[in-house]
């Protein structure tokens, strides 16, 4: 039989983990059970789960992922084998227990749980914004939406993620805008991965701004794949953490995963296929046009950036903004804006990215 700490977690050899590094000390929950306790306060809600050895994995290493939980909930969590026991507000262990039995579910299923993971269960069980613009108005939150490839799953892990993942199906054209580490890139790629395996494209086209600080290929050495590699690198890093990399390597031979430069999409009808445009935030509007009128018949097209982190010159307008409002109210177009609230790099980053968008901007600091 498991052992249990004072505080109730397995333990020892029971877990094969050493013993959390609360034990031994109050936390903060602890002092809130306590309380509540004390004031004789309704009784805990208690979660039984089948299997023992998916309950470890739950709770995580040194109980990483209960500790997340009761963090972020303000909650007890008190663990005796496959019981998991959650005292705190009422609100508050309704939300740890939906999270608890959607991260089992998950585990059951064969997928790796991790802080991450725990951390993107929280952000969808709490009461969800709406996030998308899919120009029907039908975007309503879903729950954590998956991609599922053969060498990865891939569950989002914001609301904001959900709804990209379901415009991305819903809809031929999809634009994702807001800062780095909200995952726009990732997914888009898991997505073309998934429709290549699964036939539902022909091929897989990467394309981004080939001119970013000033640098024209014409001035690069080597040939079109090693000029352009450098700049297409968060995909090919997205790819390679989908696919299979025998799987990324025939199908770079074969044309049917292609690099394509902006600028050399000039004139070309790409039908059958998934483009992803990243970094569009750097294309002028004319560029953008020409770009968004290569799309064939039978294709889609993901369209991702960042418009804080423009590198045109000064003057030059950037058309993804342009493009996103010129071509609002038509239908298969959806526009997913992601925030500083949706960063999953880690959450330092989310708390960087809201202070600078609350800063004054520079021609607003001198009134």
């Amino acid at each position: 039989m498991a052992r249990t700490s004072s505080g109730g977690r397995v333990t020892g050899k029971a877990s094969g983990r050493r013993p959390p590094l609360t034990r031994g000390r109050k936390t903060a929950s602890d002092k809130r059970a306590s309380a509540s306790s004390a004031n004789g306060r309704e009784e805990p809600l208690v979660v039984f789960f089948d299997d023992i050895r998916l309950v470890r994995d739950l709770l995580g290493d040194y109980d990483a992922n209960l500790a997340v939980l009761e963090d972020r909930l303000g909650i007890q969590a008190v663990v005796n084998g496959n019981v998991v026991s959650l005292r705190g507000p009422e609100q508050s262990r309704e939300t740890a227990k939906s999270v608890l039995e959607q991260l089992y579910s998950r585990l059951a299923q064969g997928e790796m749980i991790g802080v991450g993971e725990v951390v993107g269960a929280i952000r969808h069980a709490r009461t969800p914004e709406p996030v998308a613009e899919a120009n029907q108005h039908d975007a309503k939150l879903p729950a954590a939406q998956q991609i599922r490839t053969r060498k990865r799953l891939i569950t989002a892990r914001t609301p904001a993620q959900s709804a990209y993942l379901s415009a991305l199906e819903a809809h031929d054209l999809v634009f994702a805008t807001g800062p780095a580490g909200t995952g726009k890139t990732y997914l888009a790629v898991a997505y073309a991965a998934l429709c290549l395996e699964s036939g539902k494209c022909d091929r897989l086209i990467l394309s981004r701004p080939a001119v970013e600080a000033g640098e024209r290929l014409g001035f690069l050495p080597g040939d079109m794949r090693e000029k352009v590699d450098p700049y297409l690198r968060p995909l090919y890093d997205a790819l390679y953490d989908v696919l299979a990399p025998e799987r990324v390597e025939r199908g770079l031979a074969t044309g049917m995963i292609e690099i394509a430069p902006l600028a050399f999409m000039r004139g070309r009808t790409l039908s059958d296929a998934l483009i992803i445009l990243d970094e569009a935030q750097n294309t002028t509007p004319m560029q953008m046009k020409m770009f968004l009128t290569r799309l064939g018949e039978g294709s889609k097209m993901i369209v991702t950036g960042d418009p804080t982190q423009v590198d045109l010159p000064t003057g030059k307008d950037s058309g993804l903004l342009e493009a996103i409002s010129i071509l609002e109210g038509i239908d298969d177009i959806a526009h997913i804006a992601f925030t500083g609230r949706d960063v999953v790099r880690r959450e330092l980053v989310g708390k960087i990215v809201d202070a600078y968008e609350a800063a004054p901007k520079r021609g607003e600091r001198h009134g």
